[in-house]
């Protein structure tokens, strides 16, 4: 019989990882889509919050950053298919300050691969439903955010997370 060692005390087990997804989706072209697949009964994961804007154009770099700053593992953007944004080019902005959060993101560790904007148009629940799906299996791939308090290592976090992206 082999004695016990004080070092070899079993982990604790482990909850399941449920991911939490920020989506930050425009009034007419995704809200839309999102509404008609609930309307619809269409099943897809239960892990995104949606935050409804007017125009995904209005999304600024910080309300990301402070996404993942709220503990969210992988925040979405969706707006309207390129060319038919009910503001123009409102889209076209968020695409352009999407790209520049996630190269903020790489800059800081968390990964690029954890803000994707994605197109929907108002008519194509199916679209909405596999975006979630997609997202929900990528974050599943990554792991919890390191920001997360549930998850992450509070060790390698900054003492201000937004401190390097404010100044």
């Amino acid at each position: 019989m082999k004695a016990a060692h004080a070092l070899e005390t079993p982990a604790p087990p482990q909850a399941e990882f449920t991911p939490k997804i920020l989506a930050f989706v425009c009034t007419y072209c995704t809200y839309t889509a999102a509404d008609m697949a609930g309307s619809a009964r269409m099943q897809y994961p239960a892990t995104v919050r949606i935050v409804k804007y007017l125009c995904t154009g209005r999304i600024d770099i910080l309300h990301i950053l402070k996404g993942f700053e709220a503990g969210a593992d992988a925040v979405m953007v969706s707006g309207c298919e390129a060319g038919s944004c009910h503001f123009l080019e409102g889209n076209l902005r968020a695409r352009e300050r999407v790209e520049y959060a996630q190269h903020l993101l790489e800059e800081i560790g968390l990964g690029a691969e954890r803000l994707v904007m994605y197109e929907v148009a108002a008519s194509d629940a199916p679209k909405w439903v596999a975006a979630v799906k997609e997202m929900t299996e990528r974050v599943l791939a990554l792991g919890p955010s390191p920001l997360n308090p549930q998850w992450g290592p509070q060790a390698a976090v900054p003492a201000e997370p937004m401190a390097a992206v404010t100044k």
